[in-house]
């Protein structure tokens, strides 16, 4: 699996049988600057969404126009991409449920967060709960997206039911976990091999780096890696 980081919490995800992005905020994010929407979008054959805020949609509608990829979402968002932007390849959930999609399957799992979209005039419209991803693909190593979050015990239980191997996890503070609790999260209920730490260097009113979240891993912080927006690991 080849794992990309777009900036903010988007992540294109290469696999034997399918490439997928994660929550595709492109356009007026400052983290996707400097990288290329043409390779970042090539080939998709997914696109999958933690939530329904402005900055983890995205581009989706766009995208999905254009490359013809299933989008799976909650049932509220997907509801609503459908109707306010035609999208008709939909794979709808919600939390708890798991979604087969060729190759790998999504599960929907607790986030603690907010998710609604809010209209020129100011009017918030709910689109639905907040969540995690939880990915199992086959013949390659299983993959938690928590989305936007907070620390919280029943993680532990995510962790019982579906083993994650690879964690990415948002790290930024004031609108999720700051680096402290993230690593407090992992190194308490995960036991990840790899760990990639996101919602964080993107708009100045959070965190910049990474750094506060290495010092907190101690001794488990070389399961991190920090890539470059644009940039790329192999798991």
């Amino acid at each position: 699996m080849k794992i990309t980081w777009l900036g903010h919490s988007a992540f294109r995800l290469e696999t034997a049988k399918a490439t997928v992005l994660i929550d595709p905020f492109f356009t007026g994010n400052p983290g996707f600057e400097g990288n290329d929407r043409k390779d970042a979008i090539k080939d998709v054959s997914h696109i999958l969404l933690t939530h329904g805020h402005g900055d983890h949609v995205g581009d989706t509608a766009e995208i999905a126009k254009q490359t013809g990829a299933v989008v799976l979402a909650n049932y509220d968002l997907a509801m609503w991409l459908g109707h306010h932007h035609g999208l008709d390849k939909l794979e709808p959930g919600n939390t708890g449920g798991t979604i087969s999609l060729g190759g790998f399957s999504a599960t929907f799992v607790n986030a603690l967060h907010s998710s609604a979209h809010i209209t020129e005039d100011g009017v918030s419209h709910s689109l639905g709960n907040a969540n995690g991803l939880m990915l199992h693909f086959e013949d390659e190593p299983s993959l938690l997206h928590m989305g936007d979050t907070d620390i919280f015990s029943d993680m532990a239980l995510i962790n019982e039911l579906h083993r994650p191997e690879i964690g990415i996890v948002p790290i930024g503070d004031r609108f999720t976990m700051g680096g402290a609790v993230a690593a407090l999260a992992c190194r308490r209920f995960f036991s990840f091999s790899k760990v990639l730490p996101c919602h964080y260097g993107s708009f100045p009113i959070i965190e910049q780096t990474a750094d506060g979240f290495l010092e907190a891993m101690e001794e488990d912080a070389a399961t991190v890696a920090v890539p470059k927006s644009g940039g790329s690991i192999e798991v």
